[in-house]
């Protein structure tokens, strides 16, 4: 913060005569308030009043030599200033949409709803019309959908309805896996823009993973915990560029995994880092920083570059291809980050 002087008043001065063994010291104070303006991003253009004090003393001439011993040498001057107020931390209110909490989160809810289902609907759409190969579709899904729906969590407020209610959009969507995985119901759109190969029943797999991946760490570790974001991200961000990246550029395959590359595991690790660090890090573009969840730092950033390279490790060896990476994935950078964090 810079300070700049653009005005001083100064008040009529006091003159309070004391009586000093015989003597007389005249004591003259001024009082000056002084404007300075701010330069904040947060408060532009705010002027801080200062007062400053100054008081001058000045002792009469003594009358007795044993007086005389203690006579002033010059006048004195005490110069007193009030230092400005440190600046507050940028703080949100407990809701942003409305005062009451529980209203505010049900808003949430809404908003949040809208915004997930509408990038489910945009990417059902392009798979209907074959806009993108059946694979990236699936993949641009994979990509999108947790991570629009984590831009949400700051709507929500601090009460403990938060959290619970946030979990209803993705367990919505454990549901409709679900049902439709179990052939209670058919949507081929969803089946197209989810699943690789276009049967129903792998929405039982992948599919309901991640979408069990984002409720749990929603209800469990919510926003203000660098868990579940490196654990989202990962899934998210690193997951589903390293099979985009693998498949364009991924021709030298690792020696303990013919099924993975290079290419896509580094992928991998780098998309779950920045994607992690663009949540958190005070620095970068300090999304959940800037609402005040959680404090940027170096080491929260090396914490972050830890999970990522040895989530995307993890996801290379054989047990991942055996398994499923939607749960190894988000397992691995639960387990590390709570040995981290």
């Amino acid at each position: 913060m810079q300070l700049k002087s653009t005005c001083m008043s100064p008040t009529p001065p006091i003159t309070l005569p004391t009586m000093i063994c015989g003597s007389t010291t005249t004591t003259t104070t001024f009082t000056f308030t002084s404007f300075f303006q701010r330069f904040d991003p947060l408060h532009p253009l705010t002027h801080i009043p200062i007062p400053i004090s100054i008081s001058l003393t000045k002792p009469s001439p003594l009358s007795t030599p044993f007086l005389s011993l203690f006579k002033p040498s010059s006048s004195s001057l005490t110069l007193t200033t009030q230092p400005p107020q440190p600046r507050r931390k940028f703080a949100l209110p407990a809701t942003m949409l409305h005062q009451n909490p529980l209203v505010s989160d049900v808003c949430a809810l809404a908003v949040s709803g809208t915004v997930a289902f509408s990038f489910l609907r945009l990417w059902e759409e392009t798979a209907k019309r074959s806009i993108f190969d059946q694979k990236l579709n699936r993949k641009l899904v994979h990509i999108s959908i947790g991570l629009a729906f984590m831009l949400c969590w700051p709507l929500y407020s601090s009460d403990g309805w938060g959290p619970i209610l946030a979990s209803v959009i993705p367990g919505i969507n454990i549901i409709r896996m679900l049902v439709i995985g179990l052939g209670i119901y058919k949507d081929e759109a969803t089946v197209k823009s989810m699943s690789r190969f276009g049967d129903y029943r792998e929405l039982l797999k992948g599919p309901l993973y991640y979408a069990t991946t984002i409720t749990l760490a929603s209800i469990i570790y919510w926003r203000t915990s660098p868990i579940s974001i490196a654990a989202i991200c990962n899934l998210c961000a690193g997951d589903g560029l390293a099979d985009i990246v693998g498949r364009r550029f991924g021709n030298k395959k690792i020696p303990y995994n013919r099924n993975k590359s290079y290419a896509g595991s580094i992928a991998m690790a780098a998309a779950g880092f920045l994607a992690s660090v663009g949540y958190c890090f005070d620095r970068y573009m300090y999304y959940f920083s800037s609402f005040g969840f959680m404090e940027g730092s170096l080491k929260l950033a090396l914490g972050f570059l830890i999970v990522s390279v040895v989530t995307a490790f993890v996801e290379s060896l054989p047990i991942s291809t055996e398994l499923d990476d939607n749960v190894t994935v988000p397992l691995t950078s639960v387990l590390v980050g709570s040995i981290i964090f």
